[in-house]
């Protein structure tokens, strides 16, 4: 049997009187992969966070014990704790751009865990620090030295702090939500990477996340918290594959998968959004005597979206596809080509044809907390909408607001305002302002990405049967192709600016023609999970 390596006894944490975790019991064994599921306040970040001693002012270890490497953790002072963070616990966090500190080169931010724990020299530290960097597959490790976190994708960063922790040769890596923030691929890259380290050096992984399909992919044993109490543990084929808990089969029930057959959209059906070779450009950076040289980002894309049918435009970060969509709401300039909608040319519509162009083109963003105004209440948010309708009384007005909030299922929630509300239901909102003028064409941005599995299923099935019974336009931007698999009628592949595939999602997904997309939905591991239960059943 190998050893124990950390051992959890009925934990219990509080904040105030409210109990937010009751009676936690796990361990880890060296060498082990163990996940930790659940939904938003689970309690699944707060058990990891116990573990080093990070919890939050406010919240309070009431009793257990966390045992270490044979030493009770409770029991250490904070100077005690600091010689096992890092040194013997590392920690990956969901978002390495607050992570890595802004202001420092990476090499600084790398030297400093190899200098405090190892009394390692100058040299030596550079050493260790490019040899890490390229394990990761950071190119030009050297250089990357003196660079800064901002000049790094978000996979590069996560790279990056990936090698800022191992670089210490913990015994066990905690990795909360680590590859959240990242698109499909550098999903993917990241966490091979982080398995394969953690194998070579006899790491153990607890890897906290609500995402079912990388649990099945990447982990050996799950654990499922349901309001801060354990409700299931055991082999992660086993859990998934057969769930006893109800909790845990509504989890497993909420994975993204396609619901019947689609409707047939007829080929003569008309656009409503047509792109006819469109290109867009970013401004260089300038030089001290030169203009800076656009980039271009968007290179000859020509698609149409026709009414009734939700497109999904997916592909990973960097390929276009949020610059696309906002170029097809008027909101990016193009450098070539042109945008119609309903025929006419949106660059070209006088005031009359701009109003009315901005009451039937409606966008949701990805985040609905940061587009959704903090000092409003619901109902000034989404009669905001409806500022375009001309001869709308005020009593119509609210008549109207209070029909699509009963739509979207919030019905009474006019008076409250977005931080009263949870993610799922500032989402829901966030739909209700881009439906309530009742559009002909909705721009979707990665509408469900930061939503837990079961909400991010309630959102998608208001927002398919919503545009099912309204009939409007979908543009459904997303690098989650199990979501795509769910409710898209057709996908377009996007690589680097261009157009590499599209068709009847059904097709593509069944005989992908191009690399780029095959390589896409193999980077797809809740896809790939939804299929392997699909073919067990």
């Amino acid at each position: 049997m190998p050893e124990q390596l950390l051992s959890i006894d009925t934990l219990r944490i509080r904040a105030g009187e409210r109990v937010l975790l009751e009676g936690l019991s796990f361990a880890v064994a060296a060498g082990e992969r163990l996940a930790i599921v659940g939904e938003s306040g689970s309690g699944k970040t707060l058990a990891t966070r116990a573990i080093p001693g990070l919890l939050a002012p406010g919240l309070e270890l009431v009793s257990g014990t966390i045992r270490f490497e044979g030493r009770e953790l409770t029991a250490l002072g904070e100077r005690g704790l600091r010689a096992v963070r890092g040194a013997g616990i590392g920690l990956v966090f969901q978002e390495p751009m607050t992570s890595l500190n802004p202001a420092l080169p990476i090499g600084v931010q790398l030297a400093e865990g190899l200098k405090l724990h190892r009394g390692l020299d100058d040299a030596e530290v550079r050493r260790r620090s490019i040899d890490m960097l390229a394990r990761v597959q950071i190119a030009d490790p050297e250089s990357c030295l003196a660079r800064y976190p901002h000049e790094f994708s978000g996979g590069m960063r996560q790279r990056i702090m990936l090698a800022s922790v191992l670089l210490l040769e913990p015994r066990l890596l905690i990795a909360d939500e680590p590859t959240t923030a990242l698109d499909t691929l550098s999903q993917r890259e990241v966490l091979q990477l982080m398995v394969a380290l953690t194998r070579e050096m006899g790491t153990a992984l607890l890897l906290i996340t609500h995402d079912l399909g990388l649990v099945a992919e990447y982990t050996d044993r799950v654990i499922v918290l349901e309001k801060g109490v354990m409700v299931e543990e055991g082999a992660t084929a086993e859990v998934l594959a057969r769930p006893k808990h109800p909790y845990t089969a509504k989890l497993v029930g909420s994975l993204p998968r396609k619901d019947g057959a689609r409707a047939a959209i007829a080929p003569d059906a008309p656009a409503i959004l047509r792109i006819e070779h469109a290109c867009v450009d970013y401004p260089g950076k300038p030089g001290l005597f030169r203009a800076g040289v656009p980039k271009r980002v968007i290179d000859d894309v020509s698609l149409d979206v026709r009414t009734g049918e939700i497109v999904a435009l997916v592909g990973a970060s960097g390929s276009g596809k949020t610059t696309l969509g906002r170029a097809a709401l008027g909101l990016k300039p193009l450098a070539g080509g042109r945008i119609l909608f309903d025929g006419k040319d949106i660059a070209r519509l006088d005031r009359a044809g701009e109003r009315a162009f901005r009451r039937d083109a409606q966008l949701v963003f990805q985040d609905p907390f940061s587009s959704l105004p903090p000092h409003l209440r619901i109902g000034e948010i989404v009669g905001a909408a409806l500022r375009h309708i001309p001869g709308l009384s005020a009593a119509e007005r609210r008549q109207r607001v209070q029909a699509t909030l009963d739509d979207v299922g919030l019905a009474g929630f006019e008076d409250r305002r977005p931080h009263q509300m949870s993610g799922g239901q500032r989402q829901r909102v966030a739909i209700a302002r881009a439906i309530a003028s009742e559009p002909r064409l909705v721009v979707a941005d990665e509408p469900v990405s930061a939503l837990d599995v079961t909400i991010q299923l309630q959102v998608l099935t208001l927002l398919q049967r919503i545009q099912r019974d309204r009939g409007f336009a979908c543009l459904f931007i997303t690098h989650d192709l199990a979501v795509v698999e769910q409710i898209a009628d057709r996908v377009i592949v996007l690589e680097k600016g261009r157009i590499v595939e599209q068709g009847p999602t059904d097709a593509v997904f069944a005989a992908p023609t191009h690399d780029y997309t095959r390589r896409l939905l193999a980077a797809s591991p809740a896809l790939a999970l939804t299929e392997a239960l699909a073919a067990q059943q």
